[in-house]
């Protein structure tokens, strides 16, 4: 247990350590994490680190699926979600049928089951792995929208037919008829089970005293609730998860405080930042682990398996991608859509955006060791190191030329007619004038006795007349950009001295330390805002 333990803290540095090496060399980090596995499972200590299969998903999906509906704007998600819709569920049993009939004619002895057991396992991309490589790169809003809606949804799918494969092969029994019926089922039930539950958070939330801390404690609990009650009754957990957590998410403004949604952002951001971490790095460390287990001509042709699948993975999504934009252009002619011509761009990058990770590894790792009457589980070593070979060919071919393609395609953004700057600065203005007009016409009198409320006034005014501003020539566009440097260089200083300040102040034993505190944490909101008004302007 210790030595377990320690290696752990290993792990969580190594982490650290190879994503501040990705930064460095702008690379996106799940690509570098799997890459540093792969060099860290020569350490002994670390190679033997192993997570029971059982525990794999309900350890990693539940955190990481309710983060990633907490991030999704429910807005883009409604506006795309015919896309999103086809993408999650019809490309992903597309191209589950594609991978289990190419397998199952590719390798000897893999039946059909087994097909679409890898199938499943192997279709649905990995969000994160392509939004952090989106980052860095100029892309629409729709392409990133359409990317996270899809990993949401798409796990859903991928696991219901993982799930049917499973029983398949287990019981050696076709059940692909009754898997049909119940597809629409598991689906459904699962989404209802997600909504019941987050009403019952929701009212917890709502009109219970809850504190900043137990606010956070409930957001962690919830969806391991959510996941564990949908798959005690043979629903969709991850549906579960992903409905619930898309309907907490858009109340949260009602059911949290304002203290309880910046200490929880960030609290989230650093767990599923390491459980991300972990499952990336996790790919590389137990991939020789896999390889091991095979002879050296065994091993050429689980190479061999290994990129023809990868290839017709590749191949069959790009073709649904740009199938998807054909049927969308005929439909368009029956129905209202959200862009009628989607065009050829778009189409692309979604379709190499298809790298895959968390959720493959977590379903390939589920596979039991043995069947229920006693023998090996077949060919799970061959799917165990498909899976990985998949998922490190398209995290680091496509992961690394995504980028190039999106560079290369140079997509316009047709959906907003303002850039993000006038956006950010029509939005605090309009916020602005909204706010001096409540104190203009109801609290007149206050606003010229109340020193506060006058300053409040004053600020208001000169937030709105810097942003009413028009520039007339290039000169006076530089000059006001040097101003604004001059100025943040400026308040920074002050901000620092009266850190200085206040830390010299809690030296002195009749100073409360708590009160110190508080200022200092102030005083680091109000960087954080100067930092994020000109990191944006």
């Amino acid at each position: 247990m210790h030595s377990a333990f320690v290696s752990y803290i290993y792990l969580f540095l190594a982490i650290v350590f190879l994503v501040m090496l990705a930064r460095k060399i702008k690379i996106s980090y799940p690509i570098v994490l799997v890459l540093g596995g792969l060099m860290l499972s020569y350490i002994p200590s670390l190679s033997k680190i192993e997570i029971d299969p059982e525990l794999i998903f309900l350890i990693f999906l539940p955190p990481l699926l309710y983060e990633a509906a907490w991030e999704t704007s429910w807005k883009e998600f409604w506006k795309w979600r015919r896309v999103i819709t086809s993408f999650a569920f019809i490309i992903v049993i597309v191209t589950s049928c594609v991978i289990a009939y190419c397998s199952h004619l590719l390798i000897p002895g893999f039946s059909l089951a087994l097909g679409f057991l890898l199938g499943g396992i192997i279709s649905p991309p990995d969000a994160i792995s392509a939004t952090t490589v989106m980052k860095d790169v100029k892309v629409p809003k729709r392409v990133v929208s359409i990317v996270e809606g899809e990993s949401l949804m798409n796990d859903a799918s991928s696991l219901v037919v993982f799930r049917f494969a499973l029983i398949a092969v287990e019981t050696g029994m076709s059940i692909w008829t009754k898997a049909i019926t119940s597809f629409c089922l598991v689906i459904v039930m699962g989404i209802v089970v997600g909504l019941v539950i987050a009403l019952i958070f929701y009212a917890i939330h709502r009109w219970l005293p809850t504190t900043p801390i137990t606010d956070i404690v409930l957001t962690f609990v919830t969806p391991y609730v959510m996941y564990s009650v949908a798959e005690q009754f043979h629903f969709s957990g991850v549906l579960a998860v992903v409905s619930g957590g898309l309907f907490l998410s858009h109340h949260q403004h009602r059911i949290l405080s304002h203290l309880s949604r910046i200490q929880g952002l960030n609290v989230w951001s650093t767990v599923c930042f390491v459980l991300n971490g972990l499952v990336f790095l996790l790919i590389g460390l137990q991939l020789p682990v896999i390889v091991a287990e095979f002879t050296g001509a065994e091993l050429r042709d689980a190479i061999r398996y290994s990129v023809v699948i990868s290839v017709v993975l590749i191949v069959s999504r790009i073709a649904c991608t740009f199938g998807a934009s054909v049927f969308t252009v005929f439909i368009s002619r029956f129905i209202t859509t959200a862009d009628a011509h989607p065009g050829w761009k778009g189409p692309l990058i979604l379709g190499w955006a298809g790298m895959r990770g968390v959720v493959s590894l977590a379903a390939a790792l589920s596979i039991p060791l043995v069947l229920p009457n006693g023998l090996p589980f077949p060919h799970r070593n061959l799917i165990l190191f498909i899976t990985f070979a998949v998922i490190l060919i398209t995290l680091v071919f496509q992961g690394l030329t995504l980028p190039l393609i999106i560079k290369w395609v140079n997509m316009e953004d047709r959906d907003h007619t303002m850039s993000e700057e006038e956006q950010d600065k029509m939005l605090r203005k309009e916020t602005a004038k909204l706010s001096l007009a409540l104190l203009t016409d109801k609290y007149t009198v206050e606003a010229n006795e109340n020193g506060y409320l006058s300053s409040l006034k004053s600020k208001l005014e000169v937030e709105i007349a810097d942003l009413s501003k028009v520039h007339e020539s290039e000169h006076e566009e530089k000059l006001e950009l040097h101003l604004g440097h001059r100025y943040q260089h400026v308040y920074r200083e002050v901000i620092e001295k009266q850190r200085t300040f206040l830390h010299e102040m809690n030296k002195k034993a009749e100073l409360d330390e708590e009160i110190i505190r508080k200022h200092l944490s102030l005083l680091d909101l109000e960087e954080e805002k100067l930092r994020r008004r000109f990191e944006e302007s």
